[in-house]
């Protein structure tokens, strides 16, 4: 169904540069295909650095010009120092969840930052109600790693399509996170990677030399250590850029089509600065109020919660009692509730002490979901039931079933459920399911959605954004098959199980679909919109962007890109009219 690509590679990478493995295998786990071993270039200079706009945060060191003579003798040995660490790191095989050479393989490997270019080609036509701009983010690591790396230590940057009457224009753009600045100024990664990098007797002795170069005033980490390269979410005029280790970051689509970081936001000071926000909030589609999560993997609170209003008013914290601190990568809500899921991989800085890394699954503890009122002052009345051995790293909608007196939550959960952190032998598998949580008896049940004949990997998508937190019929996911490439999309009837398949073609991979809705209007049909997908051919070395009617399946629209877009995560669409009232 996909139309193939003629754009010339012109300002774009023929190959990434970083070198490959021969035969390199899953950029996330241990997969059961081989990456193409093309390699690439930047084929014009990067773009300059555009520097944080908003005069409200603090300085950050910048350049090693200032430093004194203590400050550069001790940069130089502790320079020494991690010379030394990471040569007796590389004389063992990192683990292909570390390997930059498996991770940043083939077309997740990074890209220079591209200025906005207008009047794209277009083959096929644009449905006229498609105006405003579709971004999405992703991991690109602008130096190449030293030493380990995970695909999801990369900075943040996001690629922007923007729909503007006739003409169509593209940009991608770092978000300009205070660990990105503090880099580039001093031309080398310096902050540790929370995954690549902190595991086992090396990650402890990175930790050690990062807290001595603050302790120097070498870098400065009171702004956040987050690269903001997951979610993204258009609420109360602005677009935030979310990682789950930091807060959002501001980001401003200009007139013209580009993209500029304004700040580190805070919600007006109401989030403490030393605070984290996971990167899956929830906008409710009806009371326009946003709800989040914050966790923290070192101290107590290890995980809280709270709700902002529509005008960006944020509520006060409320502590969320859990014995551990547990990967939290995504949440749901429902119309009067959020539900909160406690599950089995969990973080041990202890394993780093005998070898290990500090992301942990937890055989022994039974994962639950906590069910929450909205707008809770407290944690007190928060209802747990247990759902055992699940994993969901995504939870695409849940709703409330009256008659049942149960809550109904559509997820994917997967196993080994470690498999993208840490390496395994086994196959990762991803497996659509309804989790039912029923509120009188405290008991749970749960159903895998595909028949065992129709079975893949769905992960990464949405259901119609207007419907959110209420009951949903259709869900637009990503066929991660061959794992952990995309070959095509599923829209998926979660009443019956029934797919209908949208497959890029040979060598065409994507990412997560979104779906856009053809009109505001919430009485239209749910499947009544478009699905956009950034798509990459792995023949030809181009990208586009692809617009398919999600009622029949049928490709509209491809917008040819000039520049690589590298396999990403997750994206948003803002309107024109919300574009013009931006902060």
């Amino acid at each position: 169904m996909a139309i193939s690509s003629s754009l010339s590679t012109t300002n774009s990478y023929i190959k990434p540069r970083y070198p490959l493995l021969s035969n390199a295998h899953s950029v996330l786990q241990t997969p059961t295909i081989d990456f193409s071993t093309k390699q690439s270039l930047p084929q014009t200079p990067p773009a300059p650095p555009r520097l944080l706009q908003s005069k409200t945060n603090a300085p950050v060191p910048v350049s090693a010009k200032n430093w004194n003579f203590i400050q550069k003798a001790a940069a130089a040995a502790l320079d020494a120092a991690e010379r030394a660490l990471t040569e007796h790191e590389l004389k063992h095989p990192l683990p292909k969840t570390a390997d930059p050479r498996v991770q940043l393989a083939c077309n997740f490997s990074p890209v220079a930052e591209h200025p906005v270019e207008h009047n794209l080609e277009v083959v096929g036509e644009i449905p006229e109600s498609i105006q405003g701009v579709y971004v999405r983010n992703g991991a690109n690591p602008l130096f190449k790693p030293t030493s380990g790396h995970h695909l999801f230590d990369g900075d943040g940057m996001i690629h922007a399509v923007n729909f503007a009457g006739g003409d169509v224009s593209y940009a991608c753009r770092f978000t300009e996170t205070h660990r990105l600045v503090q880099e580039r100024a001093l031309g080398r990664p310096i902050f540790p990677k929370a995954i690549g990098e902190l595991h086992g007797h090396t990650g402890i002795g990175r930790l050690l030399l990062f807290y001595a170069r603050g302790w120097f005033k070498l870098v400065n980490s009171d702004q956040g250590m987050g690269v903001a390269n997951a979610g993204l979410v258009y609420f109360n005029r602005r677009l935030l850029a979310m990682s789950e280790d930091d807060l959002p970051y501001h980001v401003r689509v200009t007139e013209n089509g580009d993209l500029e970081t304004v700040e580190r936001y805070d919600f007006e000071g109401r989030l403490d600065s030393n605070s984290t926000m996971i990167a899956h909030p929830k906008v409710d589609p009806v009371s326009g109020e946003m709800f989040a999560l914050s966790y923290n993997v070192i101290q107590k609170p290890y995980l809280k919660y709270f709700w902002v209003s529509r005008n960006g008013v944020k509520s006060e914290d409320v502590e969320i009692p859990v014995s551990e601190p547990t990967m939290m990568h995504d949440f749901a809500i429902t119309e009067n509730y959020v539900i909160v899921p406690d599950q089995q991989v969990v973080f041990k800085m202890s394993e780093m002490i005998h070898g290990g890394s500090p992301v942990v699954f937890e055989g022994e503890k039974v994962s639950r979901f906590g069910v929450l009122d909205k707008y809770a002052t407290d944690a007190y009345g928060i209802n747990w039931i247990e759902v055992p051995d699940c994993f969901c790293f995504h939870l695409w909608n849940a709703w409330e079933e009256i008659d049942s007196d149960e809550i109904v939550v559509i997820g994917s959960c997967m196993s080994p459920a470690d498999a993208i952190f840490n390496e395994c032998e086994e196959g990762l598998k991803s497996f659509l399911s309804e989790i039912r949580l029923n509120l009188k008896t405290g008991k749970s049940t749960r159903r895998r959605i595909l028949s065992k004949s129709d079975q893949v990997n769905l992960e990464a998508g949405m259901v119609n954004r207007k419907k959110l937190g209420r009951k949903t019929r259709f869900a637009y996911l990503a066929i991660a098959e061959p794992w952990p490439k995309v070959s095509g999309f599923a829209k998926v009837d979660l009443f019956t199980g029934e797919t209908k398949n949208f497959i890029y073609g040979d060598e065409k991979y994507g990412g997560e679909p979104l779906f856009f809705p053809r009109t505001p209007d919430t009485d239209s049909e749910e499947d009544d919109g478009y699905i956009l997908a950034f798509v990459h051919n792995e023949n030809t070395w181009e990208s586009e962007l692809e617009i398919v009617n999600a009622m029949t399946l049928q490709l509209m629209a491809t917008v040819k890109l000039p520049s690589r877009v590298p396999y990403g995560f997750h994206g948003t669409f803002i309107s024109a009219q919300d574009l013009e009232n931006q902060r």
